[in-house]
């Protein structure tokens, strides 16, 4: 019970719903309360403050939860290593992950995965850049699946040279070129990635030293996919993130090249969970075949 309390105070704080968390874990609402009551009454102050769009932490709160979170890790570290002593037949694995290769890499991967080890539980976390370095550096993910740019002091480890090609409405005129010079973009009703969620387009640009015209900004790579098919500007993206869309574009590479680094970013590839360890050797092993 006294590790429970504690994951059940770090899942109150990410879903910021005493219900929801009661859901997730096995306990009533009620229940939820009176074990955060017994740990505020233990540590002499209040842990969240009710507001109309949930409890969130107070200030105290927020300072203990990295230790906590870091609590929880040390402990899933420890119980998957006595479980791997015995043959790693139970653990959780938690993956942070660009939508693009959570979409493409990660169904096939987790399928061999689930074969060989039926009883690690696996969630899945998506976002963008510093959504996924600040889950990996809280201890809320294992690990981060990710383009290299900005992940500041996470270990890494490289799997694949993504190619950035030029995304264009399907009418559009590219004169039978192969190529599309990255200069081009100088100008043009351009539709970007939100910064924070991607970098790498932002730093191609910059590199280039162009200034295209901003039109529209989106979290969402299918929403930038739907305008540029639209006639509403045309963009830069990630071949991973382009995939088999159906949208009515077409694409080229960039010229000159450009590509992002993928990979897998950790806070420290020496203390890894068994399971996050033998999961890194699948995709190391099933990637491969697959690109």
């Amino acid at each position: 019970m006294e590790i429970n309390k504690y994951a059940l105070f770090a899942d109150v704080a990410d879903t910021k719903n005493f219900t929801k968390t009661g859901e997730r874990m096995g306990y009533t609402q009620p229940g939820v309360s009176h074990i955060l009551k017994g740990m505020e009454a233990e540590f002499g102050f209040p842990l969240f403050i009710r507001t109309r769009q949930g409890v969130i932490p107070t200030t105290n709160a927020e300072t203990i939860l990295p230790l906590v979170r870091q609590l929880l890790s040390i402990n899933e570290q420890l119980e998957q290593t006595i479980s791997s002593l015995n043959g790693l037949t139970t653990g959780r694995l938690t993956i942070a992950s660009f939508a693009s290769i959570a979409r493409n890499w990660l169904p096939e991967i987790i399928h061999a995965f689930q074969q060989e080890y039926p009883g690690i539980d696996i969630a899945l976390m998506e976002g963008g850049t510093d959504d996924i370095v600040q889950w990996v550096e809280n201890n809320q993910a294992d690990f981060g699946l990710l383009s290299k740019r900005n992940i500041g002091c996470l270990d890494w480890i490289p799997l694949y040279e993504d190619p950035l090609l030029a995304v264009l409405p399907e009418d559009y005129d590219t004169r039978g070129r192969e190529f599309f010079p990255i200069s081009e973009m100088a100008g043009k009703s351009f539709i970007i990635s939100a910064e924070g969620v991607d970098y790498d387009v932002h730093e191609a640009l910059e590199i280039a030293d162009i200034t295209p015209d901003t039109k529209f900004s989106s979290k969402d790579d299918h929403v930038i996919l739907s305008m540029v098919s639209s006639h509403l500007g045309v963009s830069i993206l990630p071949k991973l993130v382009i995939g088999h869309t159906q949208e009515a574009i077409k694409t080229l590479p960039l010229e000159p090249s450009v590509t992002r680094e993928l990979g897998i970013a950790l806070r420290n590839a020496e203390s890894i969970t068994p399971a996050a360890q033998k999961f890194i050797e699948c995709i190391q092993k099933i990637l491969p075949e697959m690109i």
